[in-house]
């Protein structure tokens, strides 16, 4: 069965890179380019990752985050953090909010894509 992928991403261009990368794989990727459509898809839809950027318009992925997490039927579903966040702590906040991995952009992609089978297989 194809693994369903969230990606929460503000940018187009961003969204573009990652729809790019995922479809080669064979992923099924789904978008949504802020917060709240991300907790919109996730109260209809099932997925079985999230990338989650933290620096969104409106909510931002840490609340997303916080909020995915306080809903039993998402308390277990994988979160990775995609983020040009990059400071010296900044790993820590994001895990603090639930995120259950973190990169860092830019990223590599082959470096992502081990990220998401580590949670995936």
């Amino acid at each position: 069965m194809t693994k369903r992928i969230l990606v929460v991403e503000d940018h187009e261009d961003n969204r573009k890179i990652v729809r790019d990368l995922l479809r080669r794989t064979g992923y099924e990727m789904f978008e949504a380019h802020d917060g709240e459509a991300a907790l919109e898809r996730l109260a209809s839809e099932r997925f079985d990752l999230v990338l989650m950027d933290l620096q969104l318009p409106g909510i931002d992925g840490y609340e997303v985050t916080r909020r995915i997490r306080a809903d039993a039927a998402n308390a277990a579903l994988p979160i990775i953090a995609v983020t040009s966040y990059a400071l010296t702590g900044d790993e820590d906040k994001a895990r603090d909010a639930g995120c259950t991995d973190y990169v860092s952009k830019p990223y590599r992609p082959r470096e992502l894509l081990a990220k998401i089978q580590q949670y995936l297989l």
